[in-house]
């Protein structure tokens, strides 16, 4: 079981990684409710809207393959 979830996490990896380029010019890590604060010197960004989204896409995938 556990090799199936490395060989399915290597698989999603490799396809988000060769997907990558496009996922940022289609916006994503810039949806609303990510937090970006810009001071002077100082930028802060906590991508919340993105880890969600990603969080469900991943859940999705591990739930589809479980079946």
């Amino acid at each position: 079981m556990a090799q199936k979830i490395l060989i399915i996490t290597g698989i999603i990896l490799l396809i988000a990684g060769i997907f990558w380029p496009f996922l940022i010019k289609m916006g994503l890590g810039k949806l609303p409710g990510d937090i970006i604060i810009q001071k002077n010197n100082f930028t802060f960004y906590f991508p919340i809207t993105t880890c969600i989204v990603i969080s469900l896409i991943i859940t999705l995938v591990f739930w589809f393959f479980s079946k």
